[in-house]
């Protein structure tokens, strides 16, 4: 889906006005459920598994999707890897059949002090077409499915309120496939994967036709939520 200015305009609205409503209702602190993830070491310290939360993102090409969460403030890893599926240990050729039920995926290891999980459902919405059932542009299978694996009740909350109101806002002109599951299993992908766009954008065509521009959109929308 191709949006327009207007179109664009309305969501981010729409985004900001959930965002607030959620502030206030889930002011009172929660208790969280236990979440298990590889956390990532930062240039200086040692991250305190105490102190991060997890989200898991199925938003087309994580080569394109990892491009843009790791670049947000208080983003502390985005592995790329597959979720949601039957098979074991899944390889990237096995997923792209379509036959092991995976997506591609992004765990991400988030400091909530510094960006909260509204605020990544909010990068989730925009930056990528959720009602496009099993594909992202040129992308098809069900590897590509919308999808947010929720880790707790709160998480399941947020993502089902967000996907309800941007439906009845007409934010876009199609309804909203975007499945809302539990979180089961991530399997990281294999380590050429990871951080494909930053090492592979002057080797692969696909990386400056079609993630670059994602990039570039997505920096000036989010620009005051970027790592400086």
């Amino acid at each position: 889906m191709k949006m327009t200015t207007a179109t664009t305009r309305k969501l981010s609205m729409t985004l900001l006005v959930i965002s607030v409503v959620n502030l206030i209702s889930c002011a009172q602190p929660q208790k969280k459920d236990k979440m298990t993830a590889t956390l990532a070491t930062n240039a200086n310290e040692q991250v305190n598994p105490a102190n991060t939360d997890v989200a898991t993102f199925a938003n087309g090409c994580f080569w394109c999707t990892e491009a843009i969460f790791e670049q947000l403030d208080g983003v502390i890893s985005a592995t790329s890897g597959y979720t949601g599926g039957q098979t074991k240990n899944p390889t990237y050729k096995e997923v792209c059949t379509g036959e092991t039920g995976h997506a591609e995926a992004l765990q991400i290891v988030y400091d909530p002090k510094k960006i909260s999980f509204d605020e990544l459902l909010e990068v989730f919405w925009e930056t990528h077409d959720p009602t496009t059932l099993n594909r992202q542009g040129a992308d098809v299978g069900t590897q590509y499915r919308s999808g947010i694996f929720y880790h707790n009740e709160e998480q399941k909350q947020k993502a089902e309120k967000y996907k309800a109101e941007l439906d009845k806002s007409g934010a876009f002109d199609k309804p909203i496939v975007t499945e809302i599951t539990p979180f089961s299993k991530f399997y990281t992908a294999e380590n050429y994967h990871q951080e494909y766009f930053e090492n592979n954008e002057n080797n692969n065509p696909y990386c400056k036709i079609v993630i670059r521009p994602k990039v570039d959109k997505f920096r000036k929308v989010f620009k005051d939520k970027l790592k400086k």
